[in-house]
């Protein structure tokens, strides 16, 4: 599965069991790829050796929250109507989104 994110393509990883969602991308030092997290609306950079752009959508994938380049060691607190995190290698995202185009 791939997503377009910002008129580039990149592999989707799902983070799907409870191991996946707990590691997610902590002692990871680097990756060409995006990390989902469904039913998730807050993430953290704990152990984490770079800094993430992070996109926050609803059910449908449009944007409501774009982080970028989120330094190790932070936290993005709960927000509202998030229903899926992707994590991106930061400065991935260069321009304002609006969508998530996910393609099989």
């Amino acid at each position: 599965m791939h997503v377009v994110i910002d008129k580039k393509k990149y592999e989707l990883v799902d983070s799907i069991s409870f191991y996946e969602r707990f590691k997610g991308l902590m002692f990871v030092h680097d990756f060409d790829y995006c990390m989902r997290f469904k039913r998730c609306n807050s993430i953290h950079t704990f152990f984490m050796s770079t800094s993430i752009d992070v996109v926050m959508t609803d059910y449908d994938n449009n944007v409501l929250f774009v982080f970028k380049d989120v330094s190790p060691w932070r936290v993005i607190l709960p927000k509202k109507g998030v229903y899926s995190v992707y994590e991106l290698p930061g400065g991935s995202i260069k321009n304002d989104i609006k969508k998530i185009k996910v393609c099989e």
